[in-house]
């Protein structure tokens, strides 16, 4: 009859939860979640989402101060988010200037063309010259671009990841508080 009553103690009821990330995330995620009481039950990685992976997550139903890490991983997550989105930013403004550039220079090209078959050869050299330069320029333009946005968007990356950390702080002192009592 005694072990009975031990095995009733030493049962652990889990929640689970499953998660798709950016495969560049995984650690963050792995190593934040672990200071909200998680622990990583597998990670996996779906064949659909290339570049992206399914982590699984469980942890005691039973957790003291549930209500504030549940806050708190909410912060962490709406945090990631915003530098996940900081970081996309930097390639879609610079896709978005070259490819503006692109199409007037191929508009330029079309006009040129049109005019040669016309018979206007004068205009379609003057045409012809930026719409060449409309197709050269932009891969430069995209790498100007992007260093010029990396620039402004890094310091607001990093002060994110501060607040991920303080964050993970706060929920960790919440899970330690519980492992001393």
């Amino acid at each position: 009859m005694n072990e009975n009553t031990n095995n009733r103690n030493n049962f652990i009821g889990y929640e689970y939860k499953d998660i798709t990330v950016d495969r560049e995330m995984e650690s963050l995620y792995a190593d934040g979640y672990q200071n909200f009481g998680w622990t990583i039950d597998s990670i996996l990685a779906p064949p659909i989402a290339i570049g992206h992976v399914l982590m699984k997550f469980k942890r005691d139903r039973k957790i003291r101060n549930k209500a504030e890490l549940t806050r708190l991983q909410r912060q962490f997550d709406a945090c990631v988010n915003e530098i996940v989105g900081m970081e996309k930013s930097k390639g879609d403004s610079a896709s978005i200037v070259a490819f503006t550039v692109g199409m007037i220079g191929t508009a330029f090209l079309a006009g040129a063309t049109f005019s040669y078959l016309s018979g206007f050869v004068a205009l379609c050299i003057i045409l012809a010259i930026p719409g060449f330069i409309g197709w050269a320029l932009p891969y430069y333009l995209y790498k100007a671009t992007y260093a010029k946005k990396t620039s402004k968007v890094t310091p607001l990356i990093d002060s994110k990841y501060d607040e991920i950390y303080e964050i993970c702080e706060r929920a960790n002192s919440l899970l330690g508080s519980q492992v001393n009592e």
